[in-house]
């Protein structure tokens, strides 16, 4: 039934659609509705078929236009045309423009038509690396002149197939170029390859001998069967009439579905005779040996007889270790089933050969002792056709451990930033919130004493409320958007005063060792931050060493000449602080190094009152928002190192200066233009204070804040609303506004007051800002930062503090 909805192909087949149990009743409704009813009830309809697709859908009209799109599809092309969006992003370079032209034709004629396209991804310059997708538009039985648009994303398989269409590749080249002569036949006779070395042999061309047939070259009397496996001395008649005397080896192959015959030719190159013992095995060895994909041979129960180096250095054993042992004991457990079940029915001639991937034990070759292998496994001295028993396997295995891995790493870190955006979201709204139950809580403290019945019930709200804010703070960390005060700070000696604070906090039971480098310099970062990094790091390996142990801090000064890839890091060329944190602890188990880093994950379940899971995630967070990189290297019983590499700072030296050594302030990385310092303020007078906030219950408590300590407050919801006001009130001295507000935000609310009323003072507030977090606006000669949540005091100690300063 599903062709009378979509024409030429099923739903289900492009959309993913099969068993979301849509059939009869969306049938009918599609049907009766196409004929009787106006376009709404055919939107229903699409909707029904299309929003739990996976892949994105689009339906336009005959004039092109977009009827409805899914979720996906929405997400995809925005509010664009998919032909529209098509030709505005098709990559140039990859000579795709025809095929978005034959999808464009074939809807305009109500056709069927697929075609991959090459995209540029969001947000690029469209020179690096496109996602493809494979579009398909096909017409709609129902409404007179609907198109459907499919797309799905396929830049992965893609990527995965040029690797294996590299490594065939080099495969081939390697036969082309061998030393020995190599040729294949069709089941009809013809050459369908031959490599350069036998071509020489004949005195013709590759491209020559390509189009002939086996028996123009063939002489004497002996002619092998082409349908079967075969070894023996034949002869070859060259171009110039010259008989050829070779040793052949002959086996049949499957290639999509056509059988060929393929020959090895050996010939002795001082004599031009035909070889055999010592010199075919010497040669073969060699062939065998240089081959660069991992070989292994084995006997009829399975067992390796023999395997060339490429395997022996996947699987970090020599040939004489692996002799007799079963090729599928060198699978991990879970593959070796599978892999049994297969090679089996090749050894009984009930299969010609199976691809399957396949994970690799490598004698801890590897981190974790396990190597990614894409293997084919094919019949040893067989004649190809299916019955007939062979005599062992040859196994071939591509490594694409490094693929995987990257893979894996990818699919980590778009976890990881996903979840930073969740926690960072999260968060600012809970600051907010904080931000009021704290303020109330203090101005109810104002009118109740230490004696007064409720002031126990106050303070309980109000110390819960801190510990969520602390919680909170360490989400904004994880998110990379933790309002941040970076200061030049010297390792060595921040280290050193910190130390007495880590002697006490470990405990007598564990060596404690600070290890300084030699001319680390100097990093940007914040300091009570830094503290926070390496005292998480510490309680971690505490509770570590139940028992006992010892914990190293040590720092160097590590540079990079090149970006260069540092465990699951790609680490851009600069100089970098390294600061590595070591125990002798239990160590970390492998499946859980992937995820020590994600909030809320914990391995201290066994300790109690431990394992909130936000310290690694806390220390993951600054270190990556101050520009740097954190590695783990860690083995069950072996300890753990975590590895810091912060970015070395290097003070800017304004020319001017440079003569008397005196180096610039990093404030912003420019040099700022004179301005009229503000005079001091007139404090016979109570302070005006404009107080922008769209929350209503931040700004209503930190008006009644301020008024409870004679300042004049007027408020504003939104940026438009306070330039507003400043326009029409003369004597205004301190504007305090939050930087994340609908329409105006305060970050270009405070760069125009700046401009139009360079004599007021400007004090920024927020759970977190992008500007804050990167270090643009945050305690400047033109700005101050406060940051949420905040109590009653430190509001009001701040405005007085920013108030006092000249300006």
């Amino acid at each position: 039934m599903w062709p009378e909805i979509f024409a030429h192909g099923g739903v289900s087949s492009v959309l993913g659609l099969a068993g979301l149990g849509l059939g009869l009743v969306a049938l009918g409704v599609a049907w009766r509705s196409a004929h009787r009813k106006p376009s709404t009830e055919i939107e229903i309809v699409l909707a029904g078929l299309l929003d739990g697709a996976a892949g994105a859908a689009v339906v336009t009209n005959g004039a092109g236009r977009t009827v409805y799109a899914n979720s996906a599809g929405r997400e995809w092309v925005g509010d664009q045309a998919p032909a529209d969006f098509l030709a505005a992003h098709v990559l140039r370079d990859f000579d795709q423009d025809e095929g978005v032209e034959r999808l464009v034709q074939a809807a305009a004629a109500g056709l069927v038509a697929t075609a991959e396209i090459p995209l540029a991804p969001p947000g690029g310059d469209g020179r690096g690396e496109p996602d493809w997708y494979r579009v398909a538009v096909r017409p709609v039985a129902f409404g007179d002149g609907l198109i459907l648009w499919s797309a799905d994303d396929i830049t992965a398989s893609r990527t995965i197939n040029d690797i294996l269409s590299q490594e065939r590749q080099d495969l081939s080249d390697f036969l082309y170029f061998l030393p020995t002569g190599v040729y294949s036949v069709d089941v009809d006779g013809r050459f369908a390859f031959v490599n350069q070395r036998f071509a020489e042999w004949l005195g013709y061309d590759v491209d020559e001998l390509a189009g002939m047939k086996f028996d123009d070259v063939a002489a004497g009397p002996i002619r092998p069967h082409l349908d079967g496996e075969w070894r023996g001395a034949i002869q070859f008649r060259t171009r110039s009439g010259e008989i050829l005397p070779v040793m052949v080896l002959q086996s049949t192959y499957d290639d999509a579905g056509i059988t060929r015959t393929r020959t090895i030719v050996i010939r002795d190159a001082a004599t031009g005779e035909a070889v055999s013992g010592r010199g075919t095995y010497e040669r073969f060895r060699g062939l065998f040996d240089s081959a660069p994909v991992a070989i292994a041979i084995t006997d009829g129960e399975g067992l390796i007889a023999d395997c060339n180096q490429a395997f022996e250095r996947l699987v970090n054993q020599s040939r004489a270790a692996l002799a007799g042992v079963p090729l599928a004991d060198r699978l991990v457990e879970a593959d070796r089933r599978t892999f049994t079940t297969e090679v089996d029915k090749v050894l009984s001639g009930d299969s010609e050969g199976l691809h399957l991937d396949v994970s690799i034990m490598t004698a801890a070759g590897t981190r974790d002792g396990i190597a990614q292998a894409s293997a084919f496994v094919g019949p040893l001295s067989a004649s190809g056709l299916q019955g007939v028993p062979a005599e062992g396997v040859v196994a071939h295995f591509i490594d694409v451990t490094e693929q995987k891995n990257l893979e894996v790493q990818f699919a980590q870190a778009q976890k990881m930033q996903a979840m930073g955006q969740l926690a960072g979201g999260v968060a600012h709204d809970f600051n907010n919130l904080l931000t009021a139950m704290i303020g109330f809580c203090d101005l109810l403290l104002q009118r109740h004493a230490a004696g007064d019945p409720s002031f126990a019930d106050i303070m309980q709200i109000k110390q819960n409320a801190n510990r969520a804010a602390n919680l909170v703070r360490q989400l904004l960390a994880f998110s990379r958007k933790q309002p941040l005060q970076p200061k030049e700070l010297n390792v060595t000696d921040e280290l050193t005063e910190l130390s007495h604070l880590l002697t006490r906090l470990i405990g007598e039971s564990i060596e404690f060792k600070l290890v300084h480098g030699r001319e680390l310099g100097l990093i940007r970062v914040d300091p009570g931050q830094f503290d926070q990094m390496i005292i998480n790091l510490a309680v971690n390996a505490r509770d570590a060493m139940a028992g006992g142990g010892t914990l190293t801090i040590a720092t160097g000064v590590e540079t990079f000449e090149h970006p260069t890839q540092v465990g699951a890091e790609q680490v851009p060329a600069g100089r970098y602080i390294r600061v590595s944190v070591s125990d002798t602890g239990k160590g970390i188990a492998p499946e859980n190094l992937g995820r020590i880093f994600e909030p809320f994950f914990s391995t201290k379940k066994e300790i109690p009152g431990a394992g909130t899971g936000l310290g690694l995630a806390t220390v993951y967070g600054i270190v990556r928002q101050t520009g740097g990189f954190i590695l783990v290297d860690s083995a069950p019983g072996q300890g753990a190192k975590f590895t810091i590499y912060l970015p070395r700072f290097t003070p800017e030296v304004e020319e001017g200066d440079a003569r008397n050594g005196r180096a610039k302030s990093a404030g912003n990385g420019a040099a700022r233009p004179v301005e009229e310092t503000p005079a001091a303020l007139d404090f016979t007078r109570p302070a005006n204070v404009l107080l922008v906030e769209d929350e209503d219950a931040v700004r209503v408590f930190a008006a009644r804040a301020l008024k409870s300590k004679g300042y004049k407050v007027l408020e504003a919801r939104t940026g438009e609303q306070a330039l507003d006001i400043l326009r029409d009130q003369a004597a205004m001295d301190l504007m305090i506004t939050d930087m994340m507000m609908p329409g105006m935000d305060g970050g270009t609310l405070a760069r125009l007051i700046r401009v139009e009323r360079p004599e007021i003072r400007i004090l920024l507030i927020s759970g977190y800002s992008e500007e804050v977090a990167r270090g643009d606006i945050v305690d400047t000669d033109d700005f101050h930062f406060l940051p949420k949540p905040f109590s009653l005091s430190q509001l009001v100690a701040k405005v007085k503090d920013v108030l006092k300063e000249p300006g």
